[in-house]
């Protein structure tokens, strides 16, 4: 069956027809959902991002049923009567979550995006002003889905911005036609919009006078003045009262032509190339502040200092490449502290700027920075106008490669999730220097794009000590030896975790070392010492987010190498333990020390530290029933020589499998049992 012929507005309400007859798109839900789809034009939609926009940040228990169930309707009310897995389907699951494949003509966005970009091709600015005013009367107000939060939400605003960004440009190209008339309707409603933004009432007073209507001109420049000296105490800045007097004086005598002439010649958008000389030079300074507390990694700076030399070395042409450096390492560990230090301390050494962003690879949401967002950052910092920032990943890669090409720039990309959201930030020029923050290994980006790999371990005891004695006061820790060394075995020395106990000793500066040692041991391993109000320092947290980045199969390996005590798990422990096949253990086992959730120490032979063992000792309580965990163990006592023992203490019983002398000696007698 072919699909009926549909068209979709979305540059304002949101309406549907399907063969020329209007349709109700449904409850505001589903608008919102239908919405969105259409505004990430053909793009797969992640379901984190759909929850997002339907739910903001008090989504439902069963938000993503909810969601299955918005697209079914949707799927009924686009294509009444196709079966479900017939071929040419618009509204298809991938990528995580959905994507609408609608015909580009049937869209009124990618209809505004074409026009724009016809107008932007025509070198004779009359016939570039008439297709600029067909695109411009697409829209009929503001982009929005239903719920009240959605309008707010960055899909829907970014819209927003692109349409304002095309009513600057295309009131630039009017005015120096002389056809300012054709686009007045438009940049009166955004300047309406944005009765703060100097630049698009600077265009509306312009515009004004050049139509003959210089008291409405005026009357313009009179109102925002008096807005921004009530709102933001300021003065109208150059712009605006450069329009103010052009309007007040009028047209020289004589001259016939002065709407064509009102301000200096603006050349086409479509004469300016990515990389013009016209485009300001700025040196953006993006860094975030160094943390106040940083000890230790003298190794890890200087293998990474030695890259600067090189950086400058191949500035000078002996290398085709800019230098690339990969930070990783499981999370808490301090990769973003190693990189912001270096970075800070190279800065000098960079005079065309440093750029930053943090690409969210691993957050709550689960919603990674999109290059293309990001892009459009760098590019913004490095000066390009926002009406020449194009649209899609290659385009603005491809401007911002041009922009930073001859300059020494530093560039650091923090917490990556993967390979892909990294290379289009590389700029293509040789003396500048890019480091990578993340939880995965991002092997790619070391066997293709040449990176040097750091992997960063916690600290030694004799720097977790010092990170104590720096944050709370060297007399202190110096006072309580043995509390001090119980803090730090205790922590991992995970500098997270090692920052959390410390700030609770800071804040309690009676309490005894020995009494927030105490509090450690009295968790008896668990992760709620380290608990803290700001997920960012909450080690349970901070773990969660590598936990829920892992595939299912890895997700249940992690949690059931917990169940194995002693510091080392093998490819055929895991095997045995998951019930799987060996290559099938060591490629959930490599997915795990990819993400930085277990080490291989040696070939085939991997362990963790001690805070994620009690992490997958929770999750495997939580997740995995009795009998299951039960029948992971039996599988696992067919493996090799096994008991189950208890500890004295906790009374918690273990099985273990391995040869008595590997097991790590226990600080007082442990009971062995048999097995029932």
């Amino acid at each position: 069956m072919t699909p009926m012929p549909l068209r979709f507005a979305v540059l304002g309400e949101l309406r549907v027809w399907r063969d020329g007859t209007e349709v109700a798109p449904g409850p505001p839900l589903r608008r919102t959902l239908l919405a969105l789809l259409l505004a990430r034009a053909g793009s797969p939609v992640p379901l984190p991002d759909i929850v997002d926009a339907l739910w903001a940040d008090r989504p439902p228990a069963r938000a993503v049923n909810m969601v299955h169930r918005h697209v079914g309707e949707l799927r009924r009310m686009l294509e009444p009567g196709l079966p479900r897995r017939a071929e040419g389907r618009l509204l298809l699951r991938g990528g995580g979550g959905y994507r609408l494949l609608a015909p580009s003509d049937s869209v009124d966005l990618l209809l505004f995006r074409r026009l724009v970009a016809r107008a932007r091709e025509h070198r004779e600015v009359r016939q570039a002003v008439g297709v600029y005013a067909d695109a411009l009367a697409l829209r009929r107000g503001r982009t929005a889905g239903c719920p009240a939060q959605a309008p707010e939400h960055p899909v829907f605003t970014e819209l927003d911005r692109e349409y304002d960004a095309v009513v600057r440009e295309a009131a630039e190209v009017a005015l120096r036609g002389g056809r300012a008339e054709h686009v007045l309707p438009a940049l009166s409603e955004s300047a309406a919009r944005h009765p703060l933004d100097e630049g698009l009432q600077a265009l509306l007073v312009r515009a004004l006078a050049a139509t003959g209507r210089r008291a409405e001109a005026l009357d313009v420049f009179r109102s925002t003045a008096g807005r921004l000296a009530d709102e933001l105490g300021v003065d109208p800045g150059p712009e605006l009262v450069a329009a103010q007097r052009r309007a007040v004086a009028g047209p020289e005598p004589g001259d016939s032509s002065w709407r064509a002439q009102a301000e200096p010649a603006i050349p086409e958008p479509a004469a300016v190339h990515p990389g013009s000389p016209d485009l300001p030079s700025v040196a953006p300074a993006q860094l975030p502040p160094a943390l106040p507390v940083f000890v230790g990694r003298a190794a890890q700076l200087n293998r990474l200092r030695a890259l600067l030399d090189e950086a400058s070395a191949e500035g000078g042409g002996a290398a085709p490449a800019v230098v690339l450096s990969t930070i990783t390492g499981p999370a808490g560990v301090g990769k973003t502290a190693l990189a912001v230090r270096l970075a800070h301390e190279a800065a000098d050494r960079f005079p065309d700027g440093q750029l930053y962003v943090d690409l969210r690879g691993f957050e709550p949401a689960g919603r990674p920075t999109r290059p293309q967002d990001a892009l459009r950052g760098f590019l913004d910092a490095l000066g390009t106008p926002a009406c020449r920032t194009p649209e899609g990943l290659d385009a603005r890669a491809a401007l911002y490669r041009s922009l930073t090409a001859g300059r020494r720039l530093l560039v650091l990309l923090d917490n990556a999730r993967d390979a892909a959201q990294v290379r289009p930030l590389l700029p293509g020029t040789p003396g500048c220097l890019v480091l990578v923050t993340s939880r995965n290994r991002l092997g790619g980006l070391v066997s293709a794009d040449g990176a040097r790999p750091l992997t960063l371990g916690t600290l030694t005891p004799a720097e977790a000590r010092s990170a104590l004695a720096l944050r709370i006061g060297a007399a202190r820790v110096a006072a309580e030896p043995r509390a001090t060394e119980e803090i730090v075995r205790l922590t991992a020395r995970l500098p997270l975790a090692l920052a959390v106990v410390a700030a609770r000793a800071a804040d309690r500066p009676t309490f005894p070392l020995a009494t927030l040692a105490a509090q450690l041991r009295a968790a008896h391993g668990g992760l709620e010492a380290f608990r803290d109000a700001d997920p960012a320092l909450d080690v349970r947290a901070v773990f969660s987010w590598s936990y829920d980045a892992l595939g299912a199969g890895a997700a249940r390996m992690f949690r059931l190498l917990s169940l194995r005590p002693g510091p080392e798990l093998t490819v055929e422990d895991g095997a045995a333990l998951a019930g799987v096949p060996v290559s099938r253990a060591r490629a959930l086992l490599v997915e795990l020390a990819d993400a930085h959730l277990v080490t291989e120490r040696t070939p085939g032979r991997y362990t963790c530290h001690g805070l994620l063992r009690t992490y997958a000792a929770e999750l495997v309580r939580a997740t995995e029933s009795e009998d299951e965990r039960r029948a992971s163990l039996r599988r696992l006592l067919d493996h090799s020589p096994c008991g189950l023992i208890r500890h004295p203490v906790t009374s918690q019983a273990h099985f273990v499998h391995c040869p008595l002398p590997t097991l790590p000696q226990p600080p007082t007698p442990f009971h062995r049992e048999r097995i029932k």
